[in-house]
């Protein structure tokens, strides 16, 4: 591996937020916080000199694009988009795992909305506290690659209204069912917080612990849960970093192995 420090120094003085990051994970709390100096970037790399590199989505958003083994094929999902115009050329990238990133500066007068599964096999990371690894990060030894030199262009108004609003028409077909949702089953609200996130800022813990202790109550595996947990997380607005949801889940799950091993 290489010191990226160079790297780093130069996304900072183009505008972006960086992040070192030790493999996937990032190094530091970065939630909510202004972006790294350049004294403070350094300062992260002398003490950590392989550490790799991320881009926090403030200003910026990414289309992911990836093939999923037996399961969805997001090139293709970009290949059969019934609006190709909506994807303009600009500054893009090859994962370490094989995927596809296209990067889009946001509009500064509207917001863009982060969608897992936006498309099958397809998402859209643009929350402020997200983050993506970008070149020449390494991982499992293989590296993340610019595919050109385009520089990055703002998205079509068409895209973005598009990502935002996708599944808005399904959900307006049944505004008029006569249907009492004031009891639902706690499996029900479990669903619903997968697609509706977390809720306010202040507990944010509490609910990931919760769904995942519901989870994990009826039985889904907990590899399963984990990653439903971070995709609940990810569609929470003012989400936790990766690694606090993560931690908050894996102790769900250390908790509820011990009360199994108890009752046996």
């Amino acid at each position: 591996m290489r010191n990226l420090v160079n790297y780093a120094v130069r996304y900072a003085k183009a505008g972006f937020s960086v992040l070192p990051m030790i493999g996937k994970k990032p190094m530091i709390k970065f939630a909510d916080q202004p972006a790294l100096t350049i004294d403070q970037i350094q300062s992260y790399w002398r003490s950590h000199p392989y550490a790799q590199l991320a881009l926090r989505t403030t200003n910026f958003f990414v289309i992911d694009i990836d093939e999923h083994p037996g399961g969805a094929d997001g090139f293709k999902s970009i290949a059969d988009y019934p609006n190709p115009e909506y994807l303009r050329d600009t500054l893009s990238q090859t994962t370490a795992g094989g995927g596809r990133q296209l990067f889009y500066l946001k509009h500064d007068d509207c917001t863009i909305q982060q969608r897992i599964g936006w498309l099958p096999g397809v998402d859209i990371k643009a929350h402020v506290n997200n983050y993506v690894m970008v070149a020449p990060s390494e991982r499992n030894g293989k590296l993340y690659q610019w595919e050109n030199h385009n520089p990055i262009v703002t998205a079509p108004r068409e895209l973005v209204q598009a990502i935002n609003t996708t599944g808005d028409e399904v959900v307006d077909t049944f505004t008029n069912l006569n249907i009492d949702y004031s009891e639902k089953s706690g499996t029900a609200t479990l669903f619903e917080t997968i697609v509706n996130g977390l809720g306010a800022t202040g507990g944010r813990n509490n609910a990931l612990a919760s769904f995942a202790g519901g989870l994990l109550f009826r039985g889904v595996d907990p590899r399963a849960v984990i990653q439903l947990g971070l995709l609940a997380n990810a569609n929470t607005d003012d989400s936790l970093t990766q690694r606090e949801a993560k931690t908050t889940i894996e102790s769900m799950i250390k908790k509820e192995i011990r009360r199994r091993e108890a009752n046996q």
